[in-house]
């Protein structure tokens, strides 16, 4: 009887052993190499295999304070479940990101290391970003729209009007989505609101979703975030192979 049960003891301890791990801890740090820098990445890969040949990427730009991790680590459910590829680049400040130090070149460099590993749907790359990350996500958009296939932001806008001028450089009606609080005290609804109807007088698509009685805060509610913005992202989809536009910054 006592072997018995040491015997069973010792399947079920080998089975929880072998068990699968879900989450966050399978999220691996990665370094990549961006014009001679060093440039560090989090991803997050589905470990049940989708049927599809190729599956989507989600590139995630973290707020002030945070790094790559951050925004990663909230999207592992629905990456599980919905069998997408998600990384998460640390800017070169972590307070905020820059052009062109953290892109565009440096998050195309991410994307081609993804794709070297992985089998990435290249018409279906797609961006989110929170607050700092939210505003350097949509100029990103803009700036290579032809490349990304959507873009999905919580808590931004553009609030200077010189900002306004990067619109101009889109080549392609890149659809957004914008998700911000009615008391968001960092990104209010007059600057989200004039963001929202620069880029529709200029033809674009832009899904804005207030929600009543938030602020700023994201992380809390990521879950209910992200479901919204996975709603309207995975529908989104190049029509034509991706064009990379490389600038030359003085």
């Amino acid at each position: 009887m006592e072997t018995m049960r040491k015997t069973i003891w010792v399947v079920i301890t080998s089975f929880v052993l072998a068990a699968p791990v879900f989450g966050g801890q399978r999220i691996t740090k990665e370094t990549v190499n961006s014009a001679g820098t060093p440039r560090t990445y989090y991803i997050y890969v589905p470990e049940k295999s989708p049927e599809a040949k190729t599956v989507p990427l989600l590139l995630t730009f973290h707020g002030s304070g945070r790094n790559g991790r951050s925004l990663v680590e909230k999207w592992t459910r629905l990456a599980d479940s919905n069998g997408f590829i998600v990384a998460g680049l640390d800017s070169t400040d972590t307070e905020y990101w820059a052009i062109p130090e953290d892109g565009p070149d440096t998050v195309k460099v991410v994307v081609d290391a993804v794709r070297a590993r992985h089998p990435v749907d290249e018409t279906r790359v797609y961006l989110f970003g929170h607050s700092a990350g939210a505003v350097f996500g949509m100029k990103l958009a803009l700036m290579e729209s032809e490349y990304f296939a959507a873009v999905a932001v919580h808590a931004g806008s553009f609030r200077q009007p010189d900002e306004l001028a990067v619109i101009e450089q889109a080549k392609r009606k890149i659809p957004f989505k914008i998700i911000v609080g009615d008391q968001d005290a960092f990104f209010p609804l007059q600057s989200v609101n004039a963001t929202t109807e620069a880029l529709k007088s200029r033809g674009f698509t832009v899904d804005l979703e207030v929600v009543k009685r938030h602020d700023h805060s994201y992380y809390d509610r990521a879950k209910q975030f992200n479901e919204k913005a996975w709603d309207f992202l995975k529908d989104q989809k190049l029509t034509s192979p991706p064009n990379y536009i490389q600038y030359k910054f003085q």
